[in-house]
């Protein structure tokens, strides 16, 4: 059984860095397309990043620059570093990964199998 586990989410102040894990399970993680989303309260789920199953990565406009995907296939986990953090980036942050999902729908959510339960990111002014 697929499982993913989100951690590292909390209050962090306006400039700080973070740095999220998504440690998979039951499967091995690189073989899979794995993408972190986010979502604020009253918004739509959005994308953040990815990394393909060819560690090719990708980013959102409004976090390029200043977040980081990566994966250890070794600990089975994806990270995604956070810096410069803003206060619109205060959300909900999932891990999602899927084994077939192709480049075009890398960043849509609705695509995507499996899921972690999400890690709060807030980030006061």
């Amino acid at each position: 059984q697929v499982q993913l586990v989100e951690s590292g989410g909390r209050l962090v102040q306006a400039g700080d860095s973070l740095r999220l894990s998504c440690v998979a399970s039951g499967y091995s993680i690189r073989r899979y397309a794995v993408a972190w989303f986010r979502q604020a309260p009253g918004k739509e789920r959005e994308f953040v990043a990815v990394i393909n199953r060819s560690d090719i990565t990708s980013y959102s406009n409004s976090v390029k620059g200043r977040f980081t995907i990566s994966r250890n296939n070794a600990e089975n986990t994806v990270f995604l570093r956070m810096n410069s953090l803003e206060p619109e980036d205060t959300a909900v942050y999932y891990c999602a990964a899927d084994s077939r999902i192709i480049t075009s729908s890398l960043r849509n959510h609705q695509q995507y199998d499996h899921w972690g339960q999400g890690t709060q990111v807030t980030v006061s002014s």
